[in-house]
């Protein structure tokens, strides 16, 4: 129990139980209209009919009470019950358990694809599961595959979760029970994954134990720098997966949002092409998609 000292004031109605720490940084002046709902030390001493009214601050508690009581017949109570509360909560406040998980919607390039953005990280790197078999070690996209038939992919990366669904809705129709879903799925604390991500720079499995070439490096880190930011913004991922260096062809990973979506063959062409043709014209002369 926190080690508390009785001490008198000037103002007899007024009577200070000094704690052995810092309770709070300021100070909180409370009385019978104040919103006592997150203190629960508060909440306990204007039980008493007496207590007019609380004053915390630096390291100690004054309360103030009604002349009709004295101070010899309840400041010992007073003093137990106000160490006995700092042991439950030494900083005044409810110590809260979880913060609330919050889920946000966005759409994405590709129509059948939504992102469901979080505000707080989910894994350090991605995982791309393209059936239930795939999300067999992956909780929480087992989870949304057995929980709505007409999901038929689902991209996990950071802070967000991209689905990917059939034709059988569109996401007017379902976007709000999906985001629900995977809310309380996360703000129960459950697991997102029991194997680890894949990292962001190694994103397919034969590039991890190759290192790429000089050539390959060079259009990797433009990719990097200049298209990837906006690519996984959208809920995707592109990665530089192979290179002619012949017929100067960079051939590109498409993942997640950009799996399948109407409009990357445009972004490649018209987008992507054209930043490698622009920084790295002897290298790049072609750009190709491979859906992951």
């Amino acid at each position: 129990m926190t080690k508390m000292i009785i001490e008198p004031t000037e103002n007899p109605k007024v009577m200070k139980f000094v704690a052995d720490y810092n309770l709070i940084p300021g100070s909180l002046e409370l009385d019978r209209n104040s919103d006592i709902s997150e203190i629960p030390l508060a909440q306990e001493l204007l039980k008493y009919p007496f207590v007019e009214r609380i004053f915390i601050t630096a390291n100690f508690v004054a309360v103030a009470k009604e002349d009709a009581v004295e101070w010899e017949h309840v400041a010992e109570s007073l003093k137990d019950l106000i160490a006995d509360e700092l042991s439950k909560n030494p900083r005044v406040y409810i110590q809260k358990l979880k913060e609330e998980i919050q889920i946000f919607s966005e759409m994405t390039p590709n129509p059948n694809v939504m992102k469901f953005v979080s505000n707080q990280t989910l894994l350090d790197g991605f995982l791309e599961l393209k059936s239930r078999e795939e999300a067999a070690d992956v909780p929480l996209a087992k989870a949304i595959f057995d929980q709505f038939e007409y999901v038929t992919q689902v991209f996990i990366s950071d802070n967000f979760v991209a689905v990917t669904k059939d034709d059988s809705f569109q996401w007017h129709e379902i976007m709000v029970e999906v985001r629900a879903f995977i809310a309380a799925y996360l703000q129960n604390h459950k697991v997102v994954s029991n194997i680890p991500a894949a990292k962001h720079e190694n994103p397919v499995e034969q590039l991890i134990n190759r290192d790429y070439t000089e050539k390959e490096q060079k259009i990797s880190d433009i990719l990097n720098e200049y298209v990837a930011p906006a690519v996984e913004g959208d809920g995707g991922k592109i990665s530089l997966i192979g290179y002619d260096e012949e017929n100067k062809v960079a051939k590109m990973l498409l993942q997640g949002a950009c799996s399948g979506c109407p409009s990357s063959t445009a972004t490649l062409k018209g987008g992507i092409e054209n930043i490698l043709k622009q920084f790295v014209p002897e290298l790049v002369e072609k750009v190709e998609a491979v859906n992951g």
